[in-house]
């Protein structure tokens, strides 16, 4: 029962079903105890000011708990899954060098700090574990020795990967200052760019990307990327390659020929051009767009922009109607995506709702849907702070039917709080990943319009 309901997301990330599949038998003893910290909390600020304080409480995640090794992100702030604080996740690190610009461009934290940090990572990136210039998922955050995410997945992530190229071609773009740190760190970037072998995931030229490569097992996990889910930068990323570039074919006819790919079908009374029945968890409309700039986005097959904000809506509609009837939902509660769980590990969603809000759905969706974001917040802070608000900010999800409360902070949880509300607020990511000359290329290349150049 548990493996068929997961066929329903037959294009959904692996390392979700993954974590589903081998984890849910002993849930119950996955997620220990982290001693979550109960932050002090601000009453009466302003919307501004309460903004700034969770993008900044939330940063720390990053900056305070980073490796002190590596400097990389590490996967979750709890032992759970058997791995513990030395696992580092190469997407969620993507995302923290991204939260570490947001808090540099703040004067959150200095900009010779930060370019230091950054320094710091992509050196020890540069020596850690690679397969043809492609990480995997996890490494030891002291060693830079790849650490098998499942049996077979102990080589190259070709989209864990792309995420962490999200967030350093942005640092690239970022730190552009004629001094010794930002030098060098742009220097690494691009011979870690140039060293990543994206057309090598196309197994010798066919018309696909296959997610993973392992040493031992080579091909052997053979899941051919399809959309619609959280995979569009990962094309894009590997069509805008300097040396290995993909062909346009492999996302048309690879990405695109997905049977979960074209929807058209009404949710809540609103029309969803592309995804799963009621557009799957919301980190579908994030991951990618993180550095994405949707505003004006279009190819042969949707507006980016309409199927974001269209996607959020149902999920956010869909929690309102609350159909199973779960304590808490509402229009100031409300977010479905994946996080942990009661049961461990979970992606959350209309068509798989136990009863969990997730906060990074609600408040990595400000650029969508800033009135119902804010709201979400206020809630999440004002009336749930005494549970939720800790010291990387909110937990990472919870469920008031069981009086549940997670002990956990998730690294691909956290980036997006900070780097979606920062682009609500001035775009900053957006236009230092669009500005990227290899990005416009890549975008060209695949079909996309885009108010960054001219056709």
């Amino acid at each position: 029962m548990f493996l068929s309901s997961l066929r329903k997301y037959a294009g959904l990330s692996l390392s979700v079903l993954l974590i589903l599949s081998c984890n849910n038998h002993t849930a119950k003893r996955s997620v220990a105890p982290s001693g979550i910290y109960k932050a002090e909390r601000v009453r009466n600020i302003s919307d501004s000011a309460l903004l700034d304080m969770v993008q900044r409480q939330t940063l720390k995640y990053f900056w305070d708990f980073g490796h002190p090794v590596s400097g990389l992100a590490r996967e979750r702030s709890n032992i759970a899954y058997h791995y513990g604080l030395e696992t580092v996740t190469i997407g969620g690190t993507g995302f923290g060098v991204m939260a570490i610009i947001a808090g540099t461009e703040r004067k959150w934290i200095s900009r010779d700090s930060a370019a230091g940090r950054l320094l710091k990572m992509v050196n020890f990136l540069s020596k850690a574990d690679s397969y043809h210039g492609i990480f995997p998922h996890w490494m030891h955050g002291e060693t830079g020795k790849t650490i098998p995410f499942s049996p077979k997945d102990d080589g190259a992530d070709i989209v864990e990967t792309s995420y962490l190229f999200e967030g350093l071609l942005c640092a690239r773009e970022y730190f552009n200052r004629d001094n010794i740190k930002e030098t060098s760190l742009r220097k690494v970037i691009n011979d870690l760019w140039h060293r990543a072998d994206w057309n090598w995931h196309t197994q010798g030229g066919r018309n696909e990307l296959f997610w993973h490569w392992s040493p031992d097992y080579g091909w052997a996990m053979n899941f051919s990327i399809h959309g619609w889910n959280e995979c569009l930068v990962t094309f894009l990323v590997s069509a805008s390659s300097t040396d290995h570039a993909i062909d346009p074919a492999v996302y048309h006819k690879g990405w695109a020929s997905g049977e979960h790919f074209i929807n058209g079908k009404e949710y809540e009374g609103i029309k969803l051009p592309l995804g799963f029945d009621y557009g799957g968890p919301l980190f579908f409309s994030q991951y990618s767009f993180m550095g994405l700039d949707p505003h004006g986005l279009k190819d042969r097959y949707a507006d980016y922009w309409i199927q974001n904000l269209d996607h959020t809506l149902i999920n956010y509609k869909y929690c309102i109607a609350d159909p199973r009837g779960y304590k808490g939902y509402g229009e100031n509660c409300w977010g479905l995506s994946a996080s942990d769980s009661y049961q461990g590990y979970a992606a959350h969603s209309p068509t798989n709702d136990l009863g969990v809000i997730s906060p990074t759905a609600a408040l990595a969706a400000f650029p969508y849907t800033p009135e119902y974001s804010m709201k979400a917040l206020k809630h999440f802070y004002n009336d749930l702070g005494d549970k939720l608000w800790g010291q990387y900010g909110f937990v990472d999800a919870f469920n008031e039917t069981r009086d549940w409360q997670a002990q956990s902070y998730l690294a691909i949880d956290e980036g997006p709080i900070v780097v979606m509300i920062e682009n609500y607020r001035s775009g900053l990511l957006w236009k230092l990943f669009m500005n990227c000359p290899e990005v416009k290329s890549g975008l060209k290349k695949l079909g996309f319009e885009s108010s960054y150049y001219k056709n």
